[in-house]
Formats: structure tokens, C-alpha cells, sequence
């Protein structure tokens, strides 16, 4: 519906506001200025020859220089363990055949991106075993959807129960939908975890340079003595974090030989073009317009899209939960539901919809309370204004009474096992419908 009605402020004015693909759109200014410099401007003929299907050399190099220098590596990152693909949707489609035997499991804190769901089976087959997180806070040292070790076991145990094989943990740091961060001392413990085990452990940090507040990031590329180095796989691209996802480049660092010779078989289906991977280099290797331009910009628009967006929710009566980081921000409207179920969730959404506005349901990223939405954020001032206008009246109008006011410790809904500056210029929209793939083949605990 979105492809066939998009919003443009001028040739379609009353199209479908996207707010459900998690794009930046905020600094397409300095990129394109950026790109258009003279140092991109060239193409050596080996470049339109068959490459390296690890990756061309020097743009694996620059590559473990940024992140060496960004995700404050403990150790050099050695560029003969990077491997370069056309986005990490096939990082995670040729891991899972990889890593795993067909009908295998794979623990994931849910919420999460649902396009893992369909990406992870496409080759490999695997099925995704929930470890579900709800908004309820049991004391006060707790928090909103907050994982831990002990909710890891029991979704582990439980899924030994039923007969399914564990074989990996993936992990989204900065979360996707959440927009949390995992302290330090969580990841540590989860690599424990994984350790006992013998799982192997995806980490995903595509939005790694996406943190706009003033909360620490941890990379596991910084974790001194990691409990199982070969088990465990770094993937990152520059669909986020610089606001290029129709390039098409995602990385996979892992120090496992035997994976990496094996991903490299199958990463002949999902190589990246010589010059591309020429004009990232470049990208890359431009230190000081990173640190003084890009990336101090990008984290300020950012920072101010999001408090617009919150800002306005929280006029129309709806709370969000506390990010740091992502695109985006995972909001609350539980209270507007007709009755506390999937279907009205699903009604919600069409609802909104139908007033010209794309954002992503709970369903969508696997929750298990009915009511939150994913609403992206990086996008222009006047979009958001509009999103809001948009929301209003159609909670105004389409539910046919007042905005009520934030939930009240009374008025919380339960947990139920039914089981979205002022110069600010949407993860595709696979991922409204991404989340439903496959549900049958879901390992729910």
C-alpha cells in the first residue's frame, strides 16, 4: 500500500506517511556532499573483474582500521577475518546454514527485528526460540523488557525439553525495537551463558555509531578475553549508522577459520560491486570529516528527532519506552486497544493505516504484550509533525472518544499469555510483515 501511495509534500501531499522503515533520512546532505567529492570519482579496471568473494583487500583493511578505531576493539580487528556481503540480512541467512542443522534453535530476546525470522530460515532452517521480555517491573533495580540470565536459562531449558537443539544466541546491541543498550557486564554474562553451553553467539550491532544519548556502548569487539572467541561473530553495515541502506554492504568479523571458509562458499551469491566497495573505502578511510562533520551532526539530528517525536506522543497520551540509541522508539498504546489482544492490536494498525500512516506493531518484532508499536524517528521535522497531527486524529476521531491520559499503576494493563533539530531533513518495510513469517515454526516459551 505504501509502495503504491507514498507521501511527498508536494505531488502527494495526503500519501502514506512512512514511519515504519528504519532509515536515517537525516543526513542525506553530508553524505551527498561527501560522495560527490573528486577522491570518489574513480575506477581502476580490476575493479569491474571478478573480486575476492571475501571482500576486495584494502577496503577490508580500512574496514578493521574503523572498527579497531569506533567499537574500541581490545585488539586490532585482523582484516583476514572480515567478510564483506551485500547487506547483513545475508550474514544472517549464510550463518544460519553455517552454524546450524536444519530444524536447529537459535535464543533471541523477543521483541526483536522479525526479519531475523525469515532470513534465518531461508537457508538454514532454523527456528527462533523466544526469550520473552515484558514491560512489567518486578522491583525497582529492574526494568521495561530487561533481560537476563536467568530468563536465558529457561527459555534454554525449556527448549531442551521439547526435544530442540540450541545451537546459537543472537544478540541486537543497540536493540531493535527497544533502543536499549546492553550494559558491559550483561554481554559478559551472556557470552558466560553461551560459553556453558557451546552456543555460538551472533552479536548484531548495525546501529553501533546510532547512540544518541549519553549512555556508554559496549562493542563485544572491546570485551577483553572473550569466553569462546571462535563462537562468537560480529556483524555490522553502513545501512544505519551512515544512512546508506540502498547500498547494499553488510560485514561479517569472526576469528573462526572453519566458518569463514565456509560462509565464503555461499558469499559468492551475495558479493558487494568492486566500486562500491572502492567508494566506501573512501568513506571510511576520511578521519577527520567523520569525527568533526558526520558523525557529531548525525548524533545531534538524531537526538533531536527523537525528542520531537517523544515529545509529541507524550501530548497525545502516549509514553514511550527510554532509548539511547537505533532510529526509533518503541511506544506505548495499550490504552487505546478495545481489548487487550493481537486482533486489536492488528485493528489499531489498519486503523492507522488508513490514515495515511506506516508504522510497525508489536506483533510484527514478536512481543508478547499487545499494544506497543515501533515509530521511526530520523526522518524530517515536518514529517514528524505531521505523524503526530495524523495520530491524534485518528485517535481522536476513529476511536470516538478523548485522549485519555498516561496509564495510571490501576489502569496497567496485565501480561497476558496471548501469545513505532529543527533542520532535521523508515528496517524495510519487510518489517511489518517480515515478523509473520514462519510463525508456526516459532518455539514459544
Amino acid at each position: 500500500m505504501y509502495l503504491g501511495d507514498p507521501f511527498d509534500a508536494e505531488s502527494n501531499p495526503q500519501g502514506i506517511l512512512n514511519f515504519g522503515t528504519s532509515e536515517n533520512k537525516l543526513c542525506f546532505d553530508l553524505i551527498q556532499e561527501r560522495l560527490s567529492k573528486p577522491d570518489m570519482n574513480y575506477l581502476d579496471p580490476r575493479l569491474l573483474q571478478y573480486l575476492d568473494t571475501q571482500g576486495l583487500k584494502s577496503f577490508r583493511e580500512e574496514i578493521s582500521k574503523f572498527l579497531t578505531e569506533y567499537a574500541k576493539a581490545s585488539t586490532a580487528v585482523d582484516p583476514e577475518h572480515i567478510i564483506v556481503m551485500n547487506g547483513c540480512c545475508s550474514v544472517f541467512a549464510t550463518l544460519s546454514t553455517v552454524l546450524c542443522d536444519p530444524g536447529d534453535g537459535y535464543l533471541i530476546p523477543a521483541p526483536y527485528y522479525g526479519g531475523i525470522n525469515s532470513k534465518t530460515w531461508m537457508y538454514g532452517e532454523m527456528q527462533p526460540v523466544h526469550v520473552p521480555l515484558f514491560s512489567e517491573v518486578m522491583d525497582e533495580e529492574s526494568q521495561p523488557f530487561q533481560l537476563t540470565i536467568e530468563k536465558l536459562e529457561a527459555a534454554y531449558q525449556r527448549a531442551k525439553e521439547e526435544g530442540i537443539r540450541v545451537r546459537t544466541l543472537i544478540l541486537i546491541n543497540p536493540h531493535n525495537p527497544l533502543g536499549d543498550i546492553y550494559p558491559a557486564q550483561l554481554l559478559k554474562e551472556c557470552l558466560e551463558f553461551a560459553h556453558r553451553y557451546k552456543l555460538h553467539v551472533i552479536m548484531d550491532e548495525i546501529y553501533m555509531l546510532s547512540v544518541y544519548d549519553d549512555t556508554t556502548f559496549t562493542s563485544i569487539l572491546s570485551l577483553e578475553s572473550l569466553p569462546d572467541p571462535d563462537r562468537t561473530h560480529f556483524m555490522w553495515g553502513f545501512s544505519k549508522d551512515f544512512g546508506m541502506c540502498g547500498i547494499r554492504v553488510g560485514i561479517l568479523y569472526t576469528r573462526n577459520r572453519a566458518v569463514r571458509e565456509a560462509v565464503n562458499q555461499l558469499a559468492v551469491f551475495h558479493g558487494c560491486p568492486g566500486p562500491v566497495q572502492y567508494i566506501l573505502k573512501q568513506f571510511l578511510s576520511d578521519r577527520e570529516w567523520l569525527d568533526n562533520v558526520f558523525l557529531p551532526i548525525n548524533r545531534r539530528r538524531l537526538k533531536e528527532a527523537q525528542h520531537i517525536l517523544v515529545d509529541g506522543l507524550a501530548e497525545i497520551g502516549i509514553p514511550v519506552l527510554k532509548s539511547s540509541g537505533g532510529l526509533y522508539v518503541w511506544a506505548d498504546f495499550r490504552k487505546f486497544l478495545k481489548s487487550q489482544t493481537f486482533e486489536a492490536e492488528m485493528d489499531l494498525w489498519w486503523k492507522i493505516l488508513d490514515r495515511k500512516l506506516l508504522i510497525s506493531p508489536g506483533k510484527a518484532f514478536c512481543c508478547y504484550e499487545p499494544g506497543w508499536f515501533r515509530l521511526v524517528f530520523s526522518d524530517s521535522v515536518d514529517k514528524i509533525y505531521l505523524c503526530i497531527q495524523r495520530l491524534q486524529q485518528m485517535l481522536h476521531e476513529e476511536m470516538n472518544e478523548p485522549i485519555p491520559s498516561s496509564l495510571s499503576p490501576e489502569e496497567e494493563c496485565p501480561v497476558l499469555d496471548d501469545g513505532i533539530s529543527a533542520n532535521c531533513t523508515s528496517t524495510s518495510v519487510d518489517d511489518v510483515s517480515d515478523g509473520y513469517s514462519h510463525l508456526k515454526k516459532i518455539a514459544v516459551f
